[in-house]
């Protein structure tokens, strides 16, 4: 009974959402698109002809405006679901934790990228604190990958939660990147306790 009236809830809070609206209008697979447009936006991380991998990818929408904004570039996009194939996206389906992904991803990269983006986050269980530990964990995996995949002027961001190791990250962040911001877009829901972490410059 407390499922149907958690589901019940979920339904009619997207149904009022705006940017579930928009997203729609807009052609996008989901809302989180424009938190992405408004990180792009404040920090000015996407231009024409380069290279991004969007890890943690599906359904897509971070990968659709990617795609869209980096024109000739090339875009690498992994997930453990499959997706539906956007434009000349190269997609790999897989654990992005698991060294054999990794090492398919480096296949397609032949420099050093501009961008790495992040939007994982594991399956809620709603103790924040371990939902928070488990995605800082994930977080921190993609930045360790970044930073050695990177141009030196690159960008990494990351979804991140509020909590237990939410310092760590940031002080992690600081030791590989010259700048590190954390935001939260208006997209994002109040009652959601993710931010996003942006690095830039390696050290």
């Amino acid at each position: 009974m407390k499922k149907n009236k958690i589901s019940k809830n979920w339904v009619n809070k997207q149904r009022r959402d705006t940017y579930v609206k928009q997203s729609k209008v807009d052609g996008y697979r989901a809302r989180s698109a424009y938190k992405l447009i408004e990180i792009d936006d404040k920090f000015k991380i996407f231009k024409g002809g380069i290279t991004v991998i969007d890890i943690g990818a599906a359904p897509g929408s971070w990968s659709q405006y990617a795609e869209k904004v980096t024109k000739s570039g090339r875009l690498i996009s992994i997930d453990l679901k499959k997706m539906e194939p956007i434009g000349n996206t190269v997609q790999i389906q897989g654990d992005f934790t698991e060294q054999i992904i990794q090492d398919e991803i480096k296949k397609h990269t032949n420099t050093n990228v501009d961008v790495v983006l992040s939007d994982m986050a594991v399956n809620t269980t709603g103790i924040k604190n371990i939902d928070s530990i488990q995605t800082g964990e994930l977080c921190k995996e993609a930045m360790f990958f970044a930073k050695d995949l990177l141009k030196e002027n690159g960008f990494f961001i990351s979804k991140i939660f509020m909590g237990g190791t939410f310092n760590e990250i940031v002080a992690e962040g600081k030791k590989y990147f010259k700048e590190v911001k954390v935001f939260k877009p208006k997209s994002s829901r109040k009652d959601s306790k993710e931010s996003f972490i942006i690095c830039k410059n390696l050290r």
